[in-house]
């Protein structure tokens, strides 16, 4: 008997050893460097997932609309960002048509395209018209993208040397093969709707969306073309200071309001396998991309020469106007992604984060789609923002003249 104790004694201690050292060993590594606290958080609802297409705007800009809905009368409905995107592709065929090609027509846009739509067209609910037409379980929109560009051009070679009364139509035949056809009218919780009587059904008013920005080389209060390739529709934006951009956000969402976020996440300090958005205070390369794809596209070595892991918390710069307007001068901030603002959290230093719903779904990440993003990141990386009228501070509204 005591040699088959002992026996097990020495056979526990070869097997049961590597199993403790592995389990006190994997703590610290999965342990996460950034620990969040929420000190606001406002309704909104769950995060969605693009996938394969370029239509960030159209998902953060309905997000900004769900989550109004909600706040006005606590209703979650699940709206349709394809609805939008299609009517948007369709009104950019005809201006790139009339400015011969020289515009931006690809998947891109901005929160004020969603405006745009939901005033001329109204909007419908997703379980109406989800886009999901050619076998595809999640969107995936590369050939849409190729086919519709390549019909516009050929559109502009003119070979009836007069453009057709059809053009349009025949474009618009696409959008209904790669999207579905748009409903003229439905059933929604017992009630008819068309999508222009739905929207107003929801009880917002699209006059009351504005966008904002800070740069130094536009006057400040006045509203501008931002010269973004997305921006196909020259929308207006207000230029406000750095310091008003953040209260405003601050503002806003502790009133209770969500705010779209058109930002630049092309910088080795937005992870999103970590959740975390922040410059760090020491210079590390630049990432470009306009896609998550690419967003942690670094090789093995890029990464070993990183100067910044995310295994801890780091200084981060102090940003400037000068430093923000460098950034957008010379290509390193571009019009990159649509997301949305639900809420502000600290860190267990102290150091304040907004809570950012993205729109890559919710599989396998840390913070199942969201991510956390550093005031410094912010101020740095922010090209607009979207939000009601309502949730700008008063002092800074009437600058503005709104």
């Amino acid at each position: 008997m005591k040699s088959l104790q002992y026996l097990f004694s020495v056979l526990a201690v070869f097997v049961l050893l590597p199993l403790l050292t592995g389990a006190q060993e994997a703590t610290p590594k999965n342990k996460k460097a950034y620990e969040f606290t929420m000190v606001k958080e406002v309704p909104h609802t769950p995060v969605p997932n693009q996938y394969r297409s370029g239509t960030c705007w159209s998902f953060s800009g309905i997000g900004l609309l769900e989550a109004e809905v909600l706040r006005k009368s606590g209703r979650s409905i699940d709206l349709s960002e394809m609805f939008v995107v299609r009517n948007a592709y369709s009104e950019k065929a005809l201006k790139y048509v009339r400015l011969h090609g020289h515009l931006n027509l690809a998947a891109g846009g901005g929160f004020s395209d969603v405006i745009m739509v939901f005033s001329k067209y109204g909007l419908v609910p997703e379980t109406v018209y989800n886009g999901l037409v050619i076998g595809e379980e999640k969107h995936t929109h590369g050939e849409m993208d190729d086919v519709l560009k390549a019909y516009a051009d050929g559109v502009l070679k003119n070979g009836n040397r007069k453009l057709t009364p059809v053009w349009h139509k025949g474009f618009n035949a696409l959008l209904d093969a790669y999207l579905g056809e748009e409903p003229s009218s439905f059933e929604f919780e017992g009630k008819s709707y068309n999508p222009k009587s739905f929207g107003e059904s929801l009880q917002l008013n699209p006059e009351d969306y504005v966008e904002l920005t800070s740069f130094i080389d536009q006057p400040l209060y006045k509203p501008y073309v931002q010269e973004i390739p997305d921006n196909w529709m020259w929308s207006w934006t207000y230029n406000i200071s750095l310091s008003e951009l953040i209260e405003t956000i601050d503002y806003a969402l502790n009133e209770g309001y969500a705010v779209g976020w058109g930002a630049d996440v092309s910088e080795k300090g937005f992870s999103w396998k970590n959740g975390v958005a922040i410059v760090p205070e020491e210079n590390i390369s630049d990432l470009s991309g306009t896609e998550k794809e690419r967003w942690e596209a670094l090789t093995p070595a890029e990464r070993k020469k990183s100067m910044f892991s995310f295994e801890e918390i780091v200084p981060e710069k102090k940003i400037t106007d000068e430093m923000r307007l460098a950034a957008y001068n010379n290509y390193e901030t571009t019009d990159d992604h649509g997301m949305l603002f639900v809420g502000i959290a600290k860190d267990q230093n102290g150091h304040i984060y907004y809570k950012v719903k993205n729109s890559w779904g919710t599989e396998d990440h840390v913070y199942q789609g969201y991510l956390y993003a550093s005031v410094p990141f912010v101020q740095y990386k922010t090209l607009n923002i979207a939000v009601h009228k309502d949730a700008i501070p008063k002092h800074i509204r009437k600058k503005l003249g709104l």
